[in-house]
């Protein structure tokens, strides 16, 4: 063992029989913690909440989807795409296996009609291969649309603040109003009611069978607004949508065909909440350094207590042949013991902390402005770990300045220091 880690090893923080020095130590330490807490509670919560606010996305969109390119014409002419033309080369396709979800899916605004009350929505026409696991979910009464040839294809799903606007519940009856060049009613059966939580999508779609707008705008059974398209890869979900473009456009070369293909990812067509989760991880910076300005603050001050705590001790290593920058690195790794009960004691109280919200959500959030009713949080190990080397080595690079007044320390002065 080096002599400076023998002889910091040995020191006790605070001394023996310091009454001034010890407390003070102990103010210093709990604002250590209290920094590490904040600091593991931020990366895990902000964790947390791009999870949550990026599977709600995921979840209520198609990660991927296959639309017409063509430019409209005429305003309430919508362009198409057909199910064989597309669906079949991508089940043909190696590409198949990282595929889960192949749905034809057609979209149309229409106005929802009570007695007392009516709101504009977008009718969203859904296929029998479409996943309705996550609705089933977050279900809040009711069932979701049966399925299947023999299904009702007026069955429709509605959200809880739609339900709530229009005082509707689950088995009533309501008339929807599409209005393209003429005005077309359909009477929808409300069999369930459902609840993300994500208000710009709870506040406008209602979903059914697609056979709806398919005979609302004289459509054929293979025909849609585009292919959406789930993955099971959904870290790689640009990628995908690349290979799926170059397939598609292989086949329209191959076959002269006149129609032009888009293909989009969920992160492209929901830039706006995706730049705004991303603006998160400045905020955790933001944090970090203001967190780490005051732990070194604080560092800098427990040096200096230490160092005074110590003087008559620095006078006679001094004396006996000492070096300064010996010295200097013994009241460091003294120093550092004081991190390292920070940091441990930091972890414990942060990290259980995450643990109890995790599991218990104590912590509650207006769901209308953050769209999540409870605070999230993910726990990221490897986050974690880089946040504890950090701070170890931050402390060591922060107390090399102040230790430097330990070289203007004389022996023959300090040793007669009371």
């Amino acid at each position: 063992m080096r002599f400076e880690l023998f002889i910091a090893h040995r020191l006790k923080l605070g001394g023996s029989g310091s009454q001034t020095v010890a407390p003070n130590l102990t103010i210093a330490m709990v604002g250590i913690v209290l920094a590490i807490i904040v600091m593991i509670l931020s990366i895990t919560i902000v964790c947390g909440f791009k999870k949550e606010i990026s599977n709600k996305i995921y979840n209520l969109d198609s990660h991927i989807k296959v639309t017409n390119s063509a430019v409209l014409v005429n305003g309430n002419n919508y362009s198409t795409v057909n199910a064989d033309d597309i669906m079949p080369l991508l089940k043909q396709h190696s590409i198949a296996d990282s595929l889960s979800v192949i749905s034809l899916i057609a979209e149309k605004p229409a106005i929802l009609k009570t007695d007392d009350n009516f709101k504009g929505i977008v009718f969203r026409g859904v296929d029998d291969n479409f996943d309705w696991e996550y609705y089933r979910e977050n279900l809040v009464e009711g069932r979701v649309p049966a399925t299947g040839d023999s299904a009702d294809v007026n069955e429709v799903i509605i959200s809880r603040k739609m339900a709530s606007q229009l005082m509707l519940g689950v088995d009533d009856r309501i008339l929807t109003y599409f209005i393209d060049d003429k005005v077309r009613v359909r009477k929808s059966h409300i069999v369930g009611i459902y609840s993300t939580d994500f208000d710009e999508y709870d506040d406008i779609y209602i979903l059914g069978s697609i056979k709806i707008v398919q005979g609302v705008n004289g459509w054929d059974e293979r025909t849609g607004t585009y292919i959406g398209i789930n993955t099971r890869y959904i870290n790689d979900v640009a990628n995908q949508a690349y290979s799926i473009y170059n397939i598609i456009m292989r086949s329209v070369i191959d076959k002269d065909s006149p129609i032009m293909y888009s293909v989009t990812d969920t992160t492209y067509n929901n830039m706006a909440y995706f730049s705004w989760l991303e603006l998160l991880d400045m905020n955790v910076v933001i944090i970090i350094i203001l967190m780490t300005v005051v732990s070194a603050f604080t560092l800098i001050a427990g040096l200096l207590m230490i160092v005074l705590e110590r003087i008559n001790m620095i006078g006679i290593l001094k004396t006996l042949g000492a070096t300064n920058s010996t010295v200097r690195r013994i009241f460091i790794y003294l120093t550092q013991k004081l991190i390292i009960k920070s940091l441990f004691l930091g972890n414990v109280f942060g990290l259980a902390f995450a643990v109890l919200q995790q599991n218990f959500h104590f912590l509650k959030l207006d769901a209308e402005s953050y769209y999540i009713a409870y605070v999230p949080v993910e726990i990221n190990f490897s986050y974690i770990m880089l946040l504890n080397i950090g701070v170890v080595v931050v402390s060591y690079i922060t107390l090399l300045a102040p230790s430097m007044i330990i070289s203007y320390i004389k022996p023959s002065k300090s040793i007669k220091f009371e």
